[in-house]
């Protein structure tokens, strides 16, 4: 009898010990809805005086303008949007006095390539684009015009933007109509007042060259800064408003050169007097592959600051870093000296130091992570103002030069606004009670800095998610980004786009798998020659030699099982998962490829087959290269399903792209499913469709590699 009593009792302690395992487990687990439900904040943006911040805030769709005051800087919405229609909220400002800020809704931001305004959450109406102001104070918002790319006054009245290849201005308290500003051929882009906000500077694009212009009022003619054949752009007052500098390329044609060689992009800066036109070279870039235009964040992120110095960013010493020049000419000085890049650049009230968003620290781990860093404009003397294992970008300062807002986020916490003290000091988080309660922070893990090396030496860095306990032997999912200038960290991402891929190598951790994100070499944070390598995309796709070297790492991993390995991404990252599976199905047992690129002669082939009498000496030789540097090109070899998914209304990538491979696909007898959303863009809009391609992915891995299974 003891002894009966005994077995009934281990059995019900085995069962009372197996039922706590699972009730762990589950309280571990989240959804797909509780991991995207995060508050985004972007667009953060300053007043020129006094300390009033506003920023855009997408909270599951719902996109809304917020602000915030010193000293208490309390958190305050501003707008009552509350349908998630997918309209984006960009170029956030505050007018100088602080009591109106301008925004524009509608569109999408960065790639606005047809007249016809986005409708991902297809509403039977037109949508459009469209400038609103609101005062600071509260109120109800007003709608200025339909229109883009607001500049306001520095005397705080009015508001130039463009609309219909020309500049109009509207009062920012929307009291009358906007009207057409002046008349002038070309485009008309790039609104930029003087100082005292008398005359508007602006690009006057004519196609194969462009002007700087400078309109004062209806009775005097349009003044043309040193007008060349050149392409000039970026114009820049000086404090006095005596001045202009600007950024001045080549002009368009010649005999077409080699298309597989590598030139070098010449640039210069000019200055030029407002008042009679007169210009003059300012200084040169190198004629060398690292002094070209340079292609991160902001380009040459031209500025003209105090002390006489203009700012300007360029990747000659193998960087992306920041000089300054005197404004009569000389040698530039390097502000930004290390092995890190600068990008999100803002010149203080002041315009005597600027704030960026840096790799740099003295952590080794801070090459993958972003910090807010300050350097004055006349010395090299950078300051990193936010060190630590946490991750912060976009760095404002206030009008009263007292504090520095920026956004701030970790591995687990995601995006918020904060301030901190000018000087440095601790920084204080805004709105924390934006992120829901069932948010699941404490389950979120902290991924894992990688380093290998692929076959050719080249150093890759990538962050690995895993989750403690369960099967001894994973499933594992490759993360490739796109873009392909883009940087995954070691935490949150400061694009929404990539904090939406963190929140799902994040779900797919907590579902047992285990995850690679891989910086492939084309991407920013590794210098020049990572970011410009040989041989890549349509030339070679050598890029590619990385993912596949990642799988190879994976496989190395005693945890790892290596017959159920996968690979995801989007865009660019579409592109490395369909010749991931396309070329090495050995490898990669399967994969989601989201608005992948598939056939790099689709468009990149009708340059080249232009109708013109000249061609490039290596025409033949490029299109070769394309195909082979292409998906379809290995469709015999691909084996491996795949799961596809496009928004049919992509602005970026071709929807045909996705067509053509269903089509291929069928013929070669691979195994395929297919999402298709209607009406949405490359970057998802509308909240419900991330959602669901964030499920639909999961749910493929899922169903492909059973995670739980030993």
């Amino acid at each position: 009898m003891p002894l009966a009593w005994s077995r009934r009792a281990l059995v019900a302690i085995t069962i009372i010990f197996a039922a706590t395992i699972i009730a762990v487990a589950q309280a571990n687990q989240f959804t797909v809805e509780q991991v995207k439900s995060y508050p985004f904040p972007n667009e953060l943006t300053a007043a020129a005086s006094g300390s009033r911040i506003a920023w855009a805030f997408n909270e599951q769709g719902q996109r809304n303008i917020w602000v915030s005051e010193g000293p208490d800087f309390r958190a305050r919405k501003l707008t009552n949007y509350r349908m998630d229609d997918g309209q984006e909220l960009t170029s956030v400002s505050i007018s100088p006095d602080g009591k109106f800020v301008v925004y524009v809704r509608g569109g999408e931001h960065g790639a606005n390539w047809f007249d016809v305004p986005p409708d991902p959450a297809s509403l039977p109406v037109a949508q459009k684009i469209q400038i609103w102001s609101v005062p600071f104070a509260g109120g109800e918002p007003k709608l200025l015009a339909e229109g883009d790319d607001p500049e306001i006054s520095p005397k705080s009245d009015r508001v130039a933007f463009v609309k219909e290849r020309a500049i109009w201005t509207v009062p920012i308290d929307g009291s009358m109509e906007a009207k057409r500003m002046f008349y002038a051929r070309g485009e008309s882009l790039s609104p930029q007042w003087s100082p005292d906000g008398s005359r508007l500077a602006f690009v006057s694009s004519r196609g194969d060259h462009s002007f700087i212009c400078i309109y004062t009022n209806q009775t005097t003619p349009i003044l043309y800064l040193a007008p060349t054949t050149a392409r000039d752009s970026t114009p820049r007052w000086s404090p006095d408003g005596k001045r202009v500098a600007f950024i001045r390329r080549p002009g368009a044609g010649g005999a077409p050169e080699p298309i597989l060689q590598e030139r070098a992009e010449p640039w210069s800066i000019w200055t030029a007097d407002a008042a009679t036109g007169e210009g003059k070279l300012l200084w040169k870039s190198p004629q060398t592959l690292r002094g070209s235009l340079p292609s991160t964040q902001g380009g040459t992120n031209l500025q003209w600051a105090a002390e006489g110095r203009i700012v300007f960013l360029s990747y000659m010493d193998g960087w992306p870093h920041l000089y300054s020049i005197s404004e009569s000419g000389g040698e530039p000085l390097l502000l930004t000296p290390g092995n890190y890049m600068a990008e999100y650049i803002k010149l203080s009230p002041d315009k005597r130091y600027l704030v960026f968003a840096g790799n740099a620290g003295k952590d080794a781990d801070d090459i993958d992570r972003r910090h807010v860093v300050k350097v004055p404009v006349d010395r090299a003397e950078p300051q990193v103002m936010t060190p630590g294992d946490g991750l912060d970008w976009t760095p404002v300062v206030t009008g009263d030069g007292r504090s520095i807002a920026f956004i701030s986020a970790t591995a687990q916490r995601p995006p918020l606004p904060a301030v901190m003290p000018a000087d440095g000091g601790n920084a204080r988080l805004l709105a924390e009670d934006r992120i829901p309660a069932n948010f699941p922070t404490a389950q979120l893990v902290t991924p894992k800095k990688i380093v290998f090396k692929s076959p050719d030496g080249v150093e890759v860095h990538a962050q690995l998610f895993e989750k403690q306990g369960g099967a001894s032997v994973k499933p594992a999912i490759i993360f490739v980004h796109g873009g392909p200038p883009r940087q995954m960290l070691l935490g949150w991402n400061y694009s929404d786009y990539y904090s939406n891929a963190y929140a799902l190598n994040q779900y797919l951790a907590s579902r047992g798998f285990i995850v690679l994100s891989v910086n492939y070499r084309l991407g920013i944070g590794y210098g020049y020659e990572f970011h410009n390598p040989k041989d890549a995309g349509s030339r070679g796709a050598s890029e590619y030699t990385d993912v596949r070297t990642a799988a190879e790492y994976l496989r190395s991993l005693p945890q790892v099982d290596q017959k159920r390995i996968g690979i995801y991404g989007g865009s660019y990252g579409g592109f490395l998962t369909a010749m991931a599976l396309a070329r090495n199905s050995n490898l990669f047992a399967a994969g989601v490829d989201i608005h992948g690129v598939h056939d790099w002669t689709v468009d990149r082939g009708r340059t080249l087959l232009e109708p013109r009498y000249e061609k490039a000496p290596d025409t033949q030789q490029a299109l070769d290269l394309a195909w082979k540097s292409s998906p379809v090109a290995f469709i015999n070899t691909w084996k491996s399903p795949v799961l596809l998914i496009q928004g049919d209304d992509d602005r970026n990538v071709r929807f045909s792209q996705m067509v053509d491979l269903v089509q291929r696909l069928e013929k070669a007898g691979v195994t395929f499913e297919q999402v298709v959303i209607p009406d949405d863009t490359h970057h998802f809009l509308h909240h419900a469709n991330w959602v669901k391609v964030d499920k639909a992915a999961a749910a493929f891995f899922e169903k492909m590699f059973h995670p739980g299974a030993r």
